[in-house]
């Protein structure tokens, strides 16, 4: 037995040095978990027993150029359910079924739901949030919010945008400066036991909102008015597909107004102009909305005809290959390599100088333009004049020229070309191109935003655009203010004259492909003053019924809307001669 002693002995020595290095390693295990580790299992501990509510920030405003509100906000509620403090469930679901107008069975699987909290309702009406909360309901929680609202309905619908149930941007301005107008949410804090139980006696801690900023663009909300009734008014006429219109001041490309008849109801997005969702599925519904949303002006291309003739002019004056007096011959027609292409007169204009044959929107004589200029000369001036390169608007989807490969351009091509067919181009690009061929030869930038504003209106920032550089001489550009405005006098766009105006402006009829389908786009782009631009304006009416000649049924849109404009911009009448009034008259 003595001889086991040493064994025992040395076992418990064994036994307590394990737990003495255990007490140790627990010691210093515990040490840093209450030292080093605290802050964080605290931080933990912390969000077990506490329950977040997010508060919407209040979105900015957007205002006209003079301070009008567009788009603003209205507040709502959001009415939420937390699972472990509903005392009545049976009362709830009753309360909440009536008020929100929820069938019974939804309202029961989120009430029985076992969450944290529950969403039943969201953009509920304010009155309704109060009723609701006036019912002092446990377990419901009625939290104000906002809602985008747009005082006037349907107005640039396009332009404008609208935004989602969380508040951002979905199309439009408001998705393009969401940045800017969106603000930085709050949160609501509530403390609770482990059962998930609010503990009474400690309130709410609330993180407040930041609201967003105020977004000041250029449309002008008369101009925007006119410009509707005008559209709306001549697509009614004319029974066309759609009509759109764009106005700007092409010295510095801000944007007075852009439509794209017909229009949406901002407030009611998701809703379709014909109607006609309960009869689609889904992905019908969806691609009807997608195309109710479409900025016609900026998303789309179409062929622009003869108002595309104002670029083969400018860059045939530039380029010195034509002149003002230079004589041509129309017979009706203008044989290219085995190509016929006719005139849109078939008899023919006869003698002309080069002027009459711009008053005259002659085929023949813009083709003997192109032709002069030659492949290679012509489309360096589509890059100089910035045809190739996207304008920049500050809209989402810009869409780009669809225009030949250079390589892939003969004879014919550069015929057709040079009277504004076989390639498209957006309504956007071809107003800024021909701002930049009249204002004396700079490019512009087309832009909405013009500043932002602080919820005090302390101003924040002013929007900067890049100026383009020159794209042809002030010469020229000069001279192309003449010509067309000698189109509007005694050419083809005459319809569009006003009598104490100077008007400048250019008519286009173009087919749609493909041309069996004897659908037409009836277009006008006019300006004044001619010798002194303050105001660009341009209508394409797509697929009119009955007449469909620009001249006839887009010129007049335009005067009439100039008509009213222009008054309005300070732009005075001249004085009028008796000369010129007999000239007027005959």
């Amino acid at each position: 037995m003595q001889k086991t002693k040493p064994f025992h002995r040395r076992k418990v020595v064994v036994i307590f040095c394990a737990c003495a290095a255990a007490v140790v390693l627990l010691g210093a295990r515990l040490a840093y978990l209450m030292i080093v580790r605290s802050e964080y299992y605290a931080d933990l501990a912390q969000d077990l027993h506490e329950r977040e509510r997010e508060i919407k920030a209040a979105r900015g405003r957007i205002l006209d150029r003079n301070g009008t509100v567009l788009a603003d906000n209205r507040t709502v509620c959001t009415v939420s359910v937390i699972h472990s403090q509903i005392t009545e469930p049976e009362r709830v679901i009753e309360v909440l079924s009536k008020e929100l107008s929820l069938d019974e069975e939804t309202v029961r699987k989120r009430v029985e739901k076992v969450s944290s909290i529950e969403r039943v309702g969201k953009n509920v009406d304010k009155e309704i949030g109060d009723r609701i909360r006036n019912y002092n309901l446990d377990g419901v929680k009625v939290d104000e919010d906002y809602r985008r609202y747009y005082p006037y309905g349907s107005m640039a619908s396009k332009v404008l945008g609208f935004t989602g149930g969380d508040n951002q941007g979905i199309i439009g301005l408001e998705v393009e400066y969401d940045d800017v107008l969106a603000g930085i949410p709050g949160k609501i804090l509530t403390l609770t036991d482990a059962r998930g139980v609010e503990l009474e006696d400690t309130g709410e801690s609330r993180l407040e909102p930041v609201a967003g900023n105020d977004l000041v663009i250029s449309l002008d909300y008369n101009i925007q008015q006119y410009a509707e009734q005008a559209a709306k008014k001549v697509m009614e006429q004319k029974q066309a597909d759609s009509v759109s219109i764009l106005l700007m001041n092409p010295s510095n490309g801000e944007i007075y107004a852009m439509t794209n008849m017909p229009e949406f109801d901002l407030n009611e997005p998701y809703t379709l102009i014909s109607g006609a969702e309960m009869q689609m599925d889904s992905e019908e519904a969806q691609e009807a909305l997608n195309q109710m949303w479409r900025n016609g002006c900026i998303n789309d291309t179409y062929e622009p005809g003869s108002t595309f003739k104002i670029i083969t002019a400018a860059a045939g004056l530039e380029a010195g290959v034509v002149s003002l007096d230079d004589q041509f011959s129309c017979p009706g027609f203008k044989i290219v390599e085995d190509r016929r292409i006719r005139c849109h007169k078939t008899s023919g204009h006869g003698a002309e100088t080069f002027l009459q044959a711009a008053q005259n929107s002659c085929n023949p004589v813009f083709i003997e333009v192109g032709l002069r200029l030659g492949v290679d000369q012509y489309f360096s001036y589509f890059e100089q004049f910035g045809l190739q390169d996207k304008t920049g608007i500050d809209l989402p989807g810009e869409a780009a020229t669809i225009m030949h490969q250079k390589e892939n351009v003969g004879q014919v091509e550069l015929a057709t070309i040079a009277f504004g067919q076989s390639f498209q181009i957006t309504p956007i690009q071809l107003a800024a191109t021909v701002s930049s061929i009249i204002n004396g030869g700079t490019r512009v930038t087309p832009h909405f935003g013009l500043s932002v504003r602080g919820n005090d209106g302390a101003l924040l920032q002013v929007f900067q655009y890049e100026q383009g550089g020159r794209i042809l001489s002030e010469e020229t550009s000069e001279t192309m203010q003449y010509v067309l405005e000698q189109v509007v006098d005694g050419g083809s766009g005459k319809n569009a004259y006003i009598e104490g105006y100077r008007i400048g402006g250019k008519t286009a009829t173009s087919e749609t492909l493909p041309r069996s389908a004897n659908k037409y786009i009836s277009s006008f782009l006019g300006f004044a003053p001619a010798d002194d631009p303050k105001v660009l304006g341009i209508c394409i009416i797509n697929n009119p019924q009955g007449v469909y000649y620009g001249g006839t049924i887009a010129a007049p849109v335009i005067r009439e809307l100039f008509e009213n404009i222009l008054p309005y911009l300070g732009i005075e009448k001249m004085a009028v001669s008796e000369e010129t009034q007999q000239i007027a008259g005959q």
